[in-house]
């Protein structure tokens, strides 16, 4: 170790990977070996005598051959590392994800993941959360990461939940993935979710928007009648049941909520203008819903409209 430390030149950047769990004898005993600690020995004691040897972080790091004993302490239990982190929102489609880590620079073809999810089938298995990936890690690497996460969250919720599930993984997850797209407040994702289970029972069609807008190929708001009529499996107003795989990734949350739906006979949802959901039972219920939806619409723009007119009035001359 000795040997390779002195035959860098000092200052020449090292980088050095530091796995999950490595004890902090022989993390001494890598850096050592990578010339980044000069002597092994007196670097143990170091961390020995101010208790680091209990506090350092796993990942990639870049040190400096025959760097100042302080200085590598600091980042290892600071945590300093060269990954990138990244944050993959509940909701994302895998052509999102996909373009977030391009962007990133933790991988270099977002068309390739893309290809890559899609072969193996895994829309809706790309787990949402915080990630920290090194510089071009590459998609099967990045992929990893997230389906494993998958498991370790929405795998470990479906296998220990209490009632058995009636729906398969696949099913849950798929219709947790409408409900992530619909939901807008926390509290209505069960809801949600048994209004869909319900209308299943029944033998309703799904008539969910979500599930057009991923036909479509992208999120919008809007959808005309056009839109409704578009010849695809994923359109939920054309084809009966669910769609044949997931729309997005959903989060744990969402996934729950189709595990454990709230008690209610509804079958309808309107949005109520103000980020929320009206529930109905019937179509009447339904119907009168979606007027104060539309009148709450034209009050809005109404206050909007006086709103502007006012601000024109009080502009300088």
């Amino acid at each position: 170790a000795g040997a390779l430390a002195w035959a860098l030149r000092p200052g020449a950047p090292v980088t050095v990977e530091i796995p999950e769990g490595l004890p902090a004898r022989q993390t001494v005993e890598l850096l050592g070996r990578k010339g980044v600690v000069v002597s092994v020995p007196l670097f143990r004691a170091y961390l020995r005598l101010t208790g680091a040897d209990r506090r350092l972080k796993p990942g990639r790091y870049t040190f400096r051959a025959r760097e100042l004993p302080w200085t590598v302490l600091r980042k290892l239990t600071l945590g300093q590392t060269d990954e990138i982190k990244v944050v993959i929102p509940e909701g994302f489609r895998a052509s999102q994800i996909a373009e977030r880590l391009a962007e990133a620079g933790v991988i270099g073809d977002a068309k390739a993941f893309e290809s890559y999810v899609d072969d193996r089938g895994l829309e809706g298995r790309l787990f949402p959360s915080t990630y920290l990936f090194p510089p071009g890690y590459g998609v099967p690497g990045a992929v990893r990461a997230m389906t494993q996460a998958f498991g370790a969250q929405i795998g470990a919720a479906y296998a220990k939940a209490d009632p058995k599930p009636t729906l398969s993984l696949q099913d849950a997850l798929i219709l947790a993935s409408i409900v992530e797209r619909e939901a807008e407040l926390p509290p209505e994702r069960p809801i949600i979710a048994a209004v869909y289970l319900n209308r299943l029972k029944k033998r309703m069609p799904l008539q969910a928007d979500p599930t057009v807008q991923y036909a479509l190929g992208y999120w919008k708001k809007g959808l005309t009648r056009k839109d409704l009529k578009i010849p695809s499996a994923y359109n939920t107003y054309y084809r009966y049941g669910l769609p044949p795989g997931p729309i997005c990734s959903p989060g744990l949350s969402s996934f729950e909520a189709v595990l454990h739906p709230a008690l209610t006979d509804a079958l309808y949802f309107v949005a109520d203008g103000r980020g929320g959901h009206i529930f109905s039972e019937t179509n009447a219920e339904q119907s009168e819903a979606a007027r104060l939806y539309k009148h709450e619409l034209r009050k809005q723009k109404e206050e909007l409209r006086r709103e502007e007119r006012a601000g024109k009035a009080a502009a300088p001359r």
